[in-house]
């Protein structure tokens, strides 16, 4: 049988900062991007299951940072038919995301755990964050009920996501804070219907693998992590990105989109399209 195509926007890393907390002069403007990627995913109209937001939503989880972020994102949602998905990263706070994003009044200390069901899609986000740190980790309850909620396949598998990459990093700072002994959740995952494993917290594009299942390490919005520096050096870069995450038929592709930059061309697509099948072999 095969299996309609779903699409995923992802946005991380947006960092917004509370009413008095300004980005400083040396700083991209965390707002300014986050307008930037909402425009660009709203002009580009895609037929999107759901915008997932994978982390570091807020620079100090200020509840200011959770409303703004929410309205912004409001009305992309609602024209895009595609609900957002809010994932907590190590600059978030718990309680204020619980209740800012969530409307959820359980226990705000709780990891903010939970899954999402799109047509025939599960996207099951876990909370990898260690209050008063940057690293990640996951507990036993949550790795146990990650397996007890895997135990029963879904007709077009599982997108799972988290903040910190379960895979080691090139950048010396991103593999001191990945998330730690990820060989537990490759345990759990391992021969269950997750299709992909989608983090963000590198600030850069990255991939790998984890029990066989893809890693896509989605870049962020704020600002970009150099990953070849100059010797002897980490450094970052203005460029923010999204990415999408595409599953197709029994295959799922990962994309970044850096955005800004001049076009170098921009035609009519069915045109190009139909030019192009005149010269190639394409199927379909």
């Amino acid at each position: 049988m095969t299996v309609p195509p779903t699409t995923l926007i992802v946005i991380t890393d947006v960092h917004l900062p509370g009413p008095d907390g300004a980005d400083a002069a040396d700083r991209p403007d965390a707002a300014a991007n986050l307008r930037l990627a909402l425009d660009a995913v709203a002009a580009a109209a895609p037929e999107a299951a759901a915008l997932v937001f994978a982390g570091d939503l807020a620079a100090d989880g200020h509840p200011h940072a959770y409303r703004a972020l929410r309205a912004a994102v409001a009305p992309v949602s609602a024209s895009l038919a595609a609900p957002p998905i809010w994932v907590m990263g190590n600059h978030d706070e718990r309680a204020p995301f619980r209740a800012e994003l969530l409307d959820d009044g359980r226990d705000p200390t709780a990891p903010c755990d939970s899954v999402h069901r799109t047509g025939g899609l599960r996207v099951a986000v876990l909370d990898s964050t260690v209050p008063g740190h940057h690293h990640g980790e996951l507990d036993d309850a949550q790795l146990d009920r990650l397996a007890v909620e895997l135990a029963e396949p879904t007709p077009d598998g599982t997108v799972l996501v988290l903040h910190h990459p379960p895979v080691r990093s090139p950048v010396g700072s991103v593999d001191l804070l990945r998330l730690h002994r990820p060989e537990r959740l490759a345990a759990v995952i391992a021969g269950s219907d997750v299709r992909m494993v989608v983090c963000g917290h590198a600030h850069y594009a990255g991939a790998g693998a984890l029990a066989g299942i893809p890693v896509w390490v989605a870049p962020a919005t704020w600002y970009r992590t150099d990953a070849l520096p100059p010797a002897g050096t980490l450094r970052a870069a203005r460029g923010p990105s999204v990415s999408r995450v595409d599953l197709l038929d029994g295959s799922a592709v990962a994309t970044a989109i850096p955005l800004g930059g001049e076009p170098v061309y921009q035609v009519d697509a069915a045109a190009r399209l139909a030019w192009m099948r005149e010269r190639v072999a394409v199927p379909g």
